[in-house]
């Protein structure tokens, strides 16, 4: 098995004032009201779009403490062809993907997109979600640029 060196740490330990920007917006994200279990499956939905392994990892034990079942993570990845998750959470996680495969269309996010998100989500819960789907796909750039293994901590 290959194990993967990190290129170096977490590019915000050496910028502890970026580390507190980020957590500000990550404590916002998560006080406006979204289901935690939801915020978790976008996170995994993007993490996995982007093929970051630590956020993958981290995103699936945080579902798990959120209550999610194997069942349901296992098929995050094609939640399409399930019938596993709500009306909403297919919300979540369509808009999770357009935000995070922004170079591979010509309108990022369609209207279709983001109106059936507001179809469940009001304005405070819009804003959270993007702002931690924006932030889920910072934290994969990172560890991707930094080659950040996953299971490792931060």
């Amino acid at each position: 098995m290959k194990t993967m060196t990190a290129r170096m740490n977490n590019p915000a330990s050496f910028l502890p004032e970026a580390m507190k920007g980020i957590q500000s917006i990550i404590q916002a994200a998560h006080s406006a009201g979204v289901p935690g279990s939801t915020m978790a499956l976008a996170h995994l939905r993007a993490s996995q779009v982007n093929g970051c392994g630590p956020c993958v990892y981290s995103g699936a034990i945080g579902a798990k403490k959120a209550g999610e079942s194997d069942e349901r993570l296992f098929a995050v990845a094609a939640w399409r062809e399930t019938d596993f998750f709500s009306e909403a959470e297919r919300a979540a996680l369509a808009l999770a993907e357009s935000m995070t495969r922004m170079a591979d269309q010509a309108n990022p996010v369609p209207d279709e997109v983001w109106n059936e998100a507001t179809r469940h989500f009001d304005d405070k819960q819009m804003a959270g979600l993007v702002l931690w789907v924006a932030t889920t796909n910072l934290f994969n750039r990172l560890n991707a640029t930094t080659k950040q293994p996953a299971g490792a901590a931060w």
